[in-house]
């Protein structure tokens, strides 16, 4: 892939490279279902792997849990530059 994607810092971000995931815009999650946009916002804060890289440069991640009666969940989201940074390993939480 050609487009170059950076972080919020200007760090070049990567497939396999880890962000935090910063703030997802409010004209995001407006687009999204309720329970979508819950998922969503329960990914501000989480350091998350970059799985594809988008022909629009969107980072994209996927954080997945188990709902209170296990049922397995997951949501994936485009990310643009000002919604990540990259961390070193040292720096998760």
């Amino acid at each position: 892939m050609d487009t170059e994607v950076r972080d919020i810092n200007g760090t070049a971000v990567h497939v396999g490279t880890r962000v935090r995931v910063l703030k997802i815009s409010e004209s995001v999650l407006s687009q999204l279902s309720d329970s979508e946009a819950d998922a969503a916002r329960l990914m501000e804060g989480e350091v998350l792997e970059v799985y594809e890289i988008d022909e629009w440069g969107g980072a994209w991640v996927e954080k997945s849990w188990r709902e209170g009666d296990g049922t397995p969940v997951s949501h994936a989201l485009g990310l643009g530059p000002e919604q990540m940074e990259v961390v070193a390993d040292q720096d998760e939480s």
